[in-house]
């Protein structure tokens, strides 16, 4: 079996062994599965292991690439996906229990475009369940149980892309897809350690992909460094007729080969506004990152995203849009049989908005976005926080004599359904999804108690490739995004 320096190599090294045939595509897929079926436990990453597919293209990619006909950086690379993309030939649970025997019988567009590529699924990855859709109050609501943080098991990775987040810190694939409706990408992104991308709105088709909120659902990586992201971003962008809001083909096209450099120097915008709870060591953190990044050429200057209801308006989107998406599981009563108290009720008192409710937040919507126009005519991003906290500790779960004295002490959230105890303050996931902005995070740095912090890069609308040029300068000059946990 290849060794943990080897596994926890971003996707282009991992791709020049192979051409190399420094190993096989069989080798790396055996490596990767026996990780897997060895630490996947341990920290409830997986919902489903796919090791005779796994194997099955593994020796596939082995026989292109012997014969010279090789895909692209991808060709062999092994890769997990978050269990609400539908997978041919096994179980796609959406990490609930309703649906823990749900199967299609067909490959979402995305899958279909990583098997055009020549990556290698190894598995599909666990998630809180319905992504959240009907709420959720902590790490338990999920079929798997709850995701443990490869930094520390005693704690989170963040929901809802929660496997993917324990997959890559634990250097279990080589990267990850993971669905983000508002900041489930971002959040298991910074709390494990990693780099990981919210694309723009449209790019990447959701075809096959479990439905939260039509307007503000999207899919993306979460790999080891920016590049990878971009590469893997590369492989999964482009118009699909099956998506009802996927963007056109000249837009939502990602053309991607090396890492980009930018003609002038970049304009970054601090936001100066956001996490403003946030421990001292947290935007220290990310100040020194900025600090790094204006001694090597970019221009940082102080900004803020618009005030406004924001956080409220994204909340209303999701829980009226979701309230339509599950409205059988809920109109039938299936929702008892939900892991979450919150989950099992919140439907229905979201069916209690009405169009009136659903319009006005729309028009607060565009009215937000017209105003974002401005900050992206200075700035190419924005800057802040992947997250105001670190990983929080998994503790009791609910009704246990001991979680009432755990919730006194959870910092309070603006009226929200999900991530309550986790994500307390203004924050730029809610303007940057209700406007379907991209994002990407990565790390740079630690906190007193050895968990990750992470720096997120925001861009303008179909502006992917600026977040990833930011943090890839960042990486260049950094050595963050080498840094893993020791397992034990």
């Amino acid at each position: 079996m290849l060794n943990e320096d080897i596994l926890y190599l971003p996707i282009r090294a991992l791709a020049r062994h192979l051409r190399r045939r420094d190993f096989s595509p069989v080798e790396l897929a055996q490596s990767y599965l026996a990780r897997a079926e060895k630490w996947g436990p341990r920290f409830n990453a997986f919902a489903t292991l796919t090791p005779e597919l796994a194997l099955a293209q593994a020796r596939a990619a082995e026989r292109e690439i012997a014969a010279g006909h090789y895909r692209g950086p991808l060709h062999g690379i092994p890769y997990a996906v978050k269990d609400l993309l539908a997978v041919k030939g096994y179980p796609t649970t959406w990490g609930a229990r309703p649906y823990a025997d749900q199967h299609f019988d067909f490959d979402a567009t995305l899958i279909r475009r990583l098997n055009d590529a020549g990556a290698v699924l190894i598995g599909k990855a666990a998630m809180i369940e319905l992504a959240g859709g009907l709420g959720y109050s902590g790490p338990y609501a999920s079929l798997t149980g709850p995701c443990k943080n490869p930094w520390d098991p005693r704690r989170w990775t963040c929901g809802s892309s929660s496997g993917p987040g324990a997959i890559i810190a634990a250097g279990l694939a080589a990267f990850a897809i993971g669905s983000d409706t508002r900041g489930s990408i971002i959040c298991p992104t910074t709390f494990c350690g990693i780099s990981g991308m919210r694309p723009s709105f449209g790019r990447v088709s959701r075809y096959g992909a479990m439905t939260i909120a039509w307007t503000m659902d999207k899919l993306g990586p979460m790999t080891r460094d920016a590049d990878s992201c971009g590469l893997v971003l590369a492989a999964i962008a482009g118009h699909d007729p099956l998506d009802h809001d996927s963007v056109p083909e000249r837009q939502a096209r990602f053309a991607y080969a090396q890492p980009p450099r930018p003609r002038k120097p970049l304009r970054i915008g601090r936001l100066s506004n956001v996490f403003p709870n946030s421990r001292p060591y947290i935007w220290g953190a990310v100040d020194r990152a900025l600090d790094g990044m204006r001694s090597h050429g970019a221009i940082v200057e102080e900004t803020a995203i618009p005030d406004g209801n924001y956080e409220d308006a994204a909340e209303l989107v999701i829980l009226i849009e979701a309230a339509s998406a599950f409205h059988n599981l809920i109109a039938s009563g299936r929702c008892a049989l939900l892991e979450d108290p919150l989950g099992k009720i919140n439907g229905y008192a979201s069916l209690e908005f009405s169009a009136d409710d659903y319009l006005h937040v729309q028009r607060a919507r565009l009215f937000l976005q017209r105003k974002m126009y401005p900050l992206f005519a200075r700035f190419d991003v924005l800057a802040a926080p992947g997250e105001g906290s670190i990983a929080p500790l998994i503790g009791p779960p609910p009704g246990t004599p001991e979680a009432p004295r755990r919730a006194q002490h959870r910092p309070a959230h603006p009226p929200a359904r999900r991530r309550r105890f986790v994500r307390s303050q203004a924050q730029p996931d809610a303007i940057s999804s209700l406007c379907g902005l991209p994002a990407l995070s990565v790390p740079c740095g630690f906190s007193p108690e050895g968990l990750p912090v992470g720096i997120q890069f925001m861009g303008p609308a179909l502006g992917d490739g600026k977040c990833i040029a930011a943090a890839h300068q960042f990486q260049s000059f950094t050595t963050w995004q080498n840094h893993h946990p020791k397992l034990v």
